[in-house]
């Protein structure tokens, strides 16, 4: 027993080192022009096997020849983003990934309770397991670091951006000024206005979470699968959220459950 112990725990390392680090680059590619040249060179792969099954000796010589110049090209175009990577492994730390998920809902929270009392207009959709790009892509592109300055700002009346909605992905703002569906529901109370409708529609059309602030009222109102929770103060939001916030990776909203009623329960905490 020992013996298959001592033969098999290398391989068993070795096997999650490269999990792991293949993982993370599928991870850091995800949404950015890599994936079209990662696309590009796997039917490249696929080709040059084709060609060494038939047997094409000329064609097999360049394609050869092609690859090992890819790899330099690689380098160079991608140099930006490889250094970005680098980068954030050297930020994402293992404590890291344990703190980043209290640090985005502190931001939130702040900037939701900031611009509640100032009766500044908010709202915000927070990404889970659904994407959010088609919404994305109806906004502007700003893919920033969560900071409670930066939402406030966005919100404020005189600023371009503060129509729509933002959005956040993981730790990061990806755009704002983006279009939300409006909700269809004829039994909405007729209170309710265009943020509060978009919040419930985009909520009935995917599985994120979306905070909403009244301009009239200040009111914080949270939307989570076609449900509407209202009124809410700091502690009941933080609440909600932490309990929302329970990734399988850093940073990701991942947890179900179900509709408005499971968030009252929590309010009433």
């Amino acid at each position: 027993m020992e013996s298959i112990f001592l033969k098999l725990w290398k391989p068993v390392i070795e096997i999650a080192v490269l999990w792991f680090v293949f993982y993370g680059i599928l991870l850091f590619i995800k949404d950015t022009r890599a994936v079209q040249v990662l696309k590009g060179l796997i039917l490249l792969a696929a080709m040059f096997l084709l060609i060494q099954k038939l047997e094409l000796d000329i064609l097999s010589w360049i394609l050869t020849k092609l690859f090992a110049l890819s790899i330099f090209a690689f380098l160079i175009i991608f140099q930006p983003e490889m250094r970005r990577g680098l980068a954030k492994i050297g930020q994402d730390h293992i404590f890291g990934f344990f703190m980043k998920e209290e640090r985005v809902i502190g931001e939130i929270v702040n900037s939701v309770v900031s611009l509640s009392k100032k009766k500044t207009g908010a709202l915000i959709a927070i990404e889970r397991e659904v994407g959010l790009k088609a919404y994305i892509e109806t906004g502007i592109v700003i893919d920033s670091k969560v900071t409670s300055e930066l939402i406030e700002t966005i919100f404020m009346p005189a600023s371009p951006l503060h129509d729509g909605g933002i959005i956040i992905q993981s730790d990061r703002i990806a755009a704002s000024g983006c279009l939300f569906p409006l909700t269809q529901n004829q039994h909405i109370s007729k209170t309710l206005g265009t943020r509060h409708r978009a919040a419930i529609g985009l909520t009935e059309e995917t599985d994120a979470v979306v905070l909403v602030v009244s301009e009239e009222t200040g009111a914080i109102s949270i939307s989570l699968e076609g449900g509407l929770s209202r009124d809410l103060d700091k502690d009941a939001l933080e609440r909600i959220l932490n309990d929302l916030y329970k990734p399988k990776m850093p940073g990701k909203f991942i947890k179900k459950i179900p509709l408005r009623e499971t968030i009252d329960e929590m309010v009433g905490k």
